[in-house]
């Protein structure tokens, strides 16, 4: 928190300094709830687990490929929007109790706390990530391309994360705590985790769905985790997914700071 020796909080300096420290409270928290915690690592490894089981040799029989290939990308995706939705969860409960409020009247700057939970999310995401990656190899998924395709992997996880969780926290302060934000979101991320390429591949799908199941943000994302880990083209879909990225950071950065705000001073 400030001190005498403290930069101006409105300086870059205050802003970097405070949202690290901001970023350990909201880590502490997480690792503190562990309902939240199984939920984040346990739960997805678990769902893989039995993807694998209950869809594995149909997938395998359809693709000619394992099916780790889509399930582990699909539930990676899955596991950082259903977490961020805890985040926003988290967000509300602390709104509904003053703690933003309390935060917004310290001389810390305005965007720090924000900055923070962003990026509380990324390190739950690379967490996740890596849990779920190892847990795949036992599934038969493998990293064919390289170290700097695994990586680039995580690197695709983190930016659909952020970007999910910008819009996420955005909905979540624009609207009233009482809202019933969760299940709304809850229920379009269900779509999406029904209607993508990680359980079936697109042909499966009728040719009028095609389209939308191609080109809604979680397809391009596994397709290209898919190709970082066994080969494959790789620009098309890496387009998408930086443009829908794009997109949602650009829609949801600002109302969510402005929602930030008027969050912490509602009485």
């Amino acid at each position: 928190m400030p001190t005498a020796d403290s930069p101006p909080e409105h300086t870059v300096g205050a802003w970097t300094a405070q949202t690290l420290i901001l970023s350990g409270r909201q880590l502490t928290v997480w690792l503190r709830d562990y309902s939240t915690l199984t939920q984040s690592l346990l739960f997805p490894a678990l769902a893989m687990v039995m993807f694998k089981v209950v869809l594995g040799e149909v997938v395998a029989d359809t693709t000619g490929q394992n099916s780790a290939y889509g399930t582990v990308p699909l539930v990676i995706l899955v596991g950082a929007m259903f977490g961020s939705m805890a985040a926003a969860v988290r967000l509300n409960r602390e709104r509904a109790t003053g703690l933003l409020g309390r935060l917004y009247v310290l001389p810390i700057n305005r965007a720090a706390d924000l900055s923070a939970r962003i990026i509380a999310e990324l390190v739950r995401i690379l967490v996740a990530t890596v849990v779920l990656l190892i847990a795949g190899v036992f599934i038969g998924f493998r990293f064919t391309q390289g170290a700097w395709a695994a990586a680039g992997i995580v690197g695709v996880a983190l930016l659909y994360g952020m970007a999910f969780s910008m819009m996420v926290l955005a909905l979540a302060v624009n609207t009233k705590p009482t809202a019933p934000i969760v299940p709304l979101i809850s229920l379009g991320a269900s779509v999406m985790m029904f209607f993508n390429s990680g359980f079936s591949p697109l042909e499966a799908y009728p040719g009028w769905l095609q389209p939308i199941v191609a080109n809604q943000p979680m397809t391009p994302a596994i397709e290209v985790m898919r190709s970082l880990a066994s080969g494959g083209p790789i620009t098309e879909n890496l387009i998408k997914v930086i443009i829908w990225a794009a997109l949602l950071l650009a829609v949801f950065t600002l109302p969510a700071l402005r929602g930030y705000r008027r969050a912490a001073t509602d009485r």
